[in-house]
């Protein structure tokens, strides 16, 4: 009966479609975000910030990214742990090369040089789709694994690839301890959520999706294919080579190549497809299983073992948590194929008519 709407009337189109229609909504995203801000940093442990919140944070933002490309405009992309590196390493140049930088233009930066490489990589997707188009993306990873090893410029004279950073401030308050880097990272998947939310409400947001369910229809309607393309793969990579440069910056801190490896493409794909394709709390939920379930693996089978009386050695344990962990992605998938944000809105929906069946 809580989540009722009942007395919530709507006189005028823009109450209509706010993103968040019903007040129980509302206040539950702002008391959300208010504990995330002041609740979190009091109460979480160092080890609870570098191991679990920071990375969610970054991997959330990154599948919020190319949740926009992959979701909402139904391009897939293979090439995102490229935009990514492209995003770390062009806020790294930016960050040593200019006098006195600040670290928030510099991630900014990181991300417009992402979102360039991306629209170079964009183009064969007005020709080519589906499993050509992932090809294409994919020769982006390659491309950027050569161009960070061999481009010695772009690593700053460094051998190796490998680059650190320090000394990070914003605002003359230095980013040192878990709490500031949290609360950056924080700041960054808030705004951006809030934009892409609506981004993907206006107009060029209904491009998008028209072009994912039918291109040939949205051509014939009057919507530009190649604009709509190239926007879902500017804005898409803008905000991947943002979260590259978080994950470097805050996250590594020195970091090579090897860092953003094709792993990371497929897993931030797997974010997508198991959080929920066009939905930015999807995202978020599939950041949050990527990133934690692993690690509630590798803690409870020892547990589980210990009570049978199994010893896993560490070779095993680690087999044995990618095996469930396959599983448990193909078994969601079977049962739920759109994804936890589908359930999401499946409870909402039981909730508005509880305790009435229908």
């Amino acid at each position: 009966m809580f989540y009722r709407e009942n007395g919530q009337f709507k006189t005028s189109y823009h109450a209509d479609q706010q993103i968040f229609p019903i007040a129980q909504d509302r206040w539950g995203v702002l008391i959300l975000v208010a504990l995330a801000f002041l609740a979190v940093p009091m109460l979480a442990s160092e080890y609870l910030f570098l191991s679990i919140l920071i990375p969610f944070l970054i991997m959330a933002l990154a599948a919020l990214g190319v949740n926009v490309l992959v979701g909402y405009c139904g391009q897939i992309s293979l090439g995102s742990g490229a935009f990514m590196a492209v995003g770390a390493y062009g806020a790294y140049n930016f960050f040593v090369r200019v006098p006195n930088m600040p670290l928030v233009p510099a991630i900014l930066l990181g991300g417009v040089c992402a979102m360039l490489f991306g629209i170079l990589f964009g183009l064969p997707s007005l020709r080519v789709k589906g499993l050509y188009l992932a090809v294409a993306t994919l020769a982006a990873q390659f491309f950027s694994d050569w161009m960070f090893l061999r481009i010695r410029w772009l690593t700053n004279d460094s051998a190796s690839g490998s680059v650190s950073v320090s000394h990070l401030q914003v605002f003359g308050l230095p980013i040192d301890t878990p709490v500031a880097k949290y609360l950056l990272c924080l700041g960054f998947l808030v705004v951006m959520a809030l934009l892409v939310k609506n981004l993907t409400r206006s107009a060029i947001g209904r491009e998008w999706m028209a072009i994912r369910d039918m291109d040939v229809a949205a051509a014939v309607i009057g919507i530009r294919p190649m604009y709509a393309k190239l926007t879902a793969f500017a804005v898409s990579s803008f905000i991947v080579g943002m979260a590259g440069a978080l994950w470097a910056f805050v996250y590594l801190g020195a970091w090579e190549p090897g860092a953003f490896n094709v792993d990371l493409s497929f897993k931030l794909l797997f974010m997508v497809i198991i959080g929920g394709l066009g939905s930015v709390m999807g995202s978020m939920f599939g950041a949050g299983f990527i990133v934690v379930l692993p690690i509630f693996l590798n803690q409870f089978l020892p547990w589980l073992g210990g009570l049978f009386g199994v010893s896993f050695s560490t070779a095993t344990a680690s087999h044995v948590e990618l095996m469930i962990f396959g599983a448990l992605i193909v078994w969601f998938l079977i049962v739920e194929p759109h994804g936890l944000a589908k359930l999401w809105a499946v409870g909402k929906q039981k909730l508005r008519l509880w305790p009435f069946p229908h």
